[in-house]
């Protein structure tokens, strides 16, 4: 098969940016939608903008407890009633007239400025107001929040929590979204061993294929299988050639690299993947491969726990979130104080563990592409560009935010 970026039969390695920007353009994209019940649209990516079908709020609306009045001449007002939230009443206020209300009980028509409580004296159905009046105070007019015939919510927009309380209380029932892809995790080693078994001298647990299926539920993708091979040519061939066909997203981690039982290259150019590229001036995760066949995506990322899972962040959650057409598709990123010096191991452009505290970021120990632990601490990936040396304490630095931390 051809590959993206052959010169002269070598492959070169391409930087981080390049990296992303091909992912996003060679990655597949959905074109499937589905109408889910509001309750279980939480993580979704709405496919199309939902269209307020009432003013909100839907008739003014005071914003504290207190006294709606029609202002008079002077500081006293005779009370005449009084409203509550989900009354219907709507009485009629001549000046100097006034009604005790509470905070989202429907303002009367009449009224033209609520004062609150505290700044009220009560003399049986007589009221005395403490401070000068204005016009509208403490009144939510009808429609503060959106109109009629408003875009509530943008299409592309991952709805969380509170866009969920948020259609509610338009009485939105149903939304319109973006279907989920299908995934496949492909973890591949002869030293691998599943938890709960006992190990052999020179085996470990598998743990990538609990990762990323535990990253990915997190993020919302429920859709995910988890494949364990051994390093066989064969049935690495056979697996990743089955695996691709039934899945939208394919995830290989190991076997990616140079050594002699590392097949997944070979497999995928014996079965017809499309290479996007392989390898990145990046540490950790330079072994990192993307490519594409029969509208699957396809990641092999390194077998190293901590390198796989920053490739993910980087790399996979951008295109997951291309494919459900979300408005944005990188995680966020922020300039920030480094908190103490660092020095930088390599000339690679470096994608660090990091903790974000409220005076900047600190990169934290652990650093090994198999260290793992400690994400389990870190909030945010530091970014260092290639050919950094010592970063010095102060120095601004890009700092990716890492969801759910």
């Amino acid at each position: 098969m051809a590959h993206i970026y052959d010169t002269k039969n070598k492959r070169l390695m391409i930087d981080t940016t390049t990296a992303l920007e091909l992912v996003l353009l060679h990655g597949s994209v959905n074109t499937n939608v589905l109408e889910v019940d509001l309750k279980d649209g939480l993580d979704y990516v709405l496919a199309q903008d939902v269209i307020s079908e009432i003013d909100m709020p839907p008739f003014r609306q005071s914003a504290m407890d207190g006294y709606a009045l029609h202002m008079g001449d002077d500081a006293t007002y005779t009370l005449v009633g009084e409203v509550k939230a989900g009354d219907n009443n709507n009485p009629t206020l001549q000046k100097g007239k006034a009604v005790r209300i509470f905070t989202g009980a429907p303002v009367p028509i009449t009224a033209n400025t609520v004062v609150m409580q505290e700044k009220v004296t009560v003399e049986g159905t007589k009221i005395t107001i403490e401070e000068p009046l204005k016009e509208n105070t403490n009144i939510r007019p009808q429609g503060e929040q959106i109109k009629l015939g408003g875009v509530a919510i943008n299409k592309g927009t991952t709805i969380k929590g509170v866009h969920i309380g948020f259609l509610a209380s338009l009485g939105v029932t149903k939304i319109t979204v973006c279907k989920k892809p299908s995934i496949a995790i492909i973890v591949t080693g002869n030293e691998l061993k599943s938890a709960g078994t006992k190990l052999s001298y020179g085996e470990i647990y598998e743990s990538n294929g609990a990762m990323l299926t535990a990253v990915l539920n997190e993020l919302g993708y429920q859709n995910t299988s988890v494949i364990t091979i051994k390093d066989d040519y064969g049935k690495t061939k056979k697996v990743l050639n089955d695996t691709i066909g039934k899945h939208d997203l394919v995830i290989v981690t190991g076997g990616v690299s140079v050594g002699d039982y590392d097949f997944v290259g070979k497999a995928f150019d014996e079965i017809g993947v499309e290479q996007v590229f392989y390898k990145v001036k990046q540490k950790p995760g330079k072994p990192l491969y993307f490519g594409k066949k029969e509208g699957a995506s396809i990641f092999g990322l390194p077998g190293n726990p901590a390198a796989a899972l920053s490739c993910f962040y980087i790399y996979v959650y951008p295109l997951l979130k291309k494919y459900e057409g979300a408005e944005h598709t990188s995680l966020p990123s922020i300039s920030l104080p480094l908190l103490s010096d660092y020095s930088v191991k390599g000339t690679q452009a470096q994608f660090l563990k990091a903790r974000i505290e409220a005076a900047g970021v600190t990169i934290l120990g652990g650093q090994g592409s198999a260290m793992v632990r400690a994400f389990g601490d870190a909030n945010a990936l530091v970014c260092l560009p290639v050919n950094s040396t010592e970063i010095k304490k102060g120095q601004i630095v890009k700092t990716i935010l890492l969801p759910f931390k």
